[in-house]
């Protein structure tokens, strides 16, 4: 079993969690399959997107991976007039996380993050590990206090 930076930050912090490892498909990285693979529904899959704004910078948003991020309600939110998703090339850079990898936890700076306000709905969401072929189950309101991320309506 793999320990991420992730899982000791939680550990750290008492926060109780459960990994699951789930087989990679470099040619399937999308949260769908994820999804598939270990099982948990799809709206209960959190992908984490990191896009910047003109005015505000650098942000990271939790979606469900059956949605997609709505950039103006994000705009809205965050109040900038755009934001747009970072360049995959970019994403190590800024995060320490590559794509298919990305934790909301652990990044190497403490970005704004917003999460979708369906995540409360349920007593547990997964969220990547950090790594590729790792998932962790997280009570949501838990995450979301760990993070100090905003609740709010960012999907279409």
């Amino acid at each position: 079993m793999i320990k991420t930076n992730a899982m000791r930050l939680l550990d750290q912090a008492k926060i109780e969690y459960q990994s699951i490892e789930y087989e990679v498909d470099e040619n399937n990285l999308a949260g769908v399959h994820v999804a598939s693979q270990t099982g948990v529904p799809v709206e209960q899959v959190f992908k984490t997107l990191v896009a910047k704004g003109e005015k505000k910078g650098i942000m990271v948003f939790c979606i469900p991976v059956n949605m997609e991020l709505n950039l103006k309600k994000a705009a809205a939110i965050v109040g900038d007039k755009k934001i747009e998703m970072i360049h995959v090339k970019d994403l190590l850079g800024l995060t320490g996380y590559i794509r298919g990898g990305c934790s909301p936890i652990g990044m190497k700076k403490k970005y704004p993050t917003y999460i979708d306000e369906t995540a409360i709905l349920f007593d547990t969401i997964a969220v990547s590990a950090g790594i590729r072929g790792c998932q962790l189950i997280i009570n949501p309101e838990e995450l979301i206090e760990y993070i100090n991320a905003e609740i709010c309506d960012i999907t279409e």
